[in-house]
């Protein structure tokens, strides 16, 4: 009898992921999140590509890590801009999003959950909750079916997407169980939203 022979290698990934820049290694940040930065700072920056100091306030709130005071502001324009010439170069600006970024408190990430698990259970006010008690809310696939509605991705998104998402995010519990709030942070967390 012949040896039985081994199967070919799987292919290699045609799935590239992103490359880390100098700046991003510098920075102690992922590539991910350099792109999350630089989305932000091109919100507001000029045909010069810096970026002006009276925007860092909104383009630090767009990433989510907006100064908790006029002072951190001052502080923060003080570090980015120390000659006061009204502009902030890139380079700076990712210094200093990665920072408040990587500073960021648990409080401060799980209120950041709540709010966004809000926005996916805040229409569905009365629905999916059994008994009188007052249940836990869930992400059920009636809620994933408002979402793509408003998305306007009705016609995208088909139903068995929808239960594999329920399925992928409450970790196989079954499509009935739906997503609490310790699911979606853990989705959250996989997908790299929060550290």
């Amino acid at each position: 009898m012949p040896p039985k022979r081994r199967p070919p290698p799987p292919p290699p990934s045609t799935e590239k992921k992103p490359r880390q820049s100098k700046l991003a290694k510098e920075n102690n940040i992922s590539a991910t999140t350099e792109s999350e930065i630089r989305e932000a700072f091109h919100l507001f920056s000029t045909p010069e590509e810096t970026l002006p100091a009276p925007s860092l306030r909104r383009a630090l709130t767009a990433l989510g890590v907006a100064p908790s005071s006029a002072a951190e502001l001052h502080e923060l324009l003080d570090t980015v801009d120390p000659g006061g010439s009204g502009s902030i170069e890139y380079e700076h600006f990712v210094a200093i999003a990665a920072l408040k970024l990587q500073n960021r408190s648990e409080e401060d990430i799980s209120a950041e959950v709540e709010a966004a698990f809000r926005l996916f259970v805040s229409g569905d006010r009365g629905k999916g909750h059994q008994g009188g008690g007052a249940a836990e809310e869930k992400i059920t696939v009636g809620t994933l079916r408002r979402v793509a509605r408003e998305l306007k991705m009705e016609g995208e998104v088909g139903e068995g997407v929808l239960k594999d998402m329920i399925l992928e995010a409450n970790g196989g519990a079954g499509v009935g169980a739906g997503v609490g709030r310790g699911d979606f942070e853990g989705v959250m967390r996989r997908a790299g939203v929060f550290k």
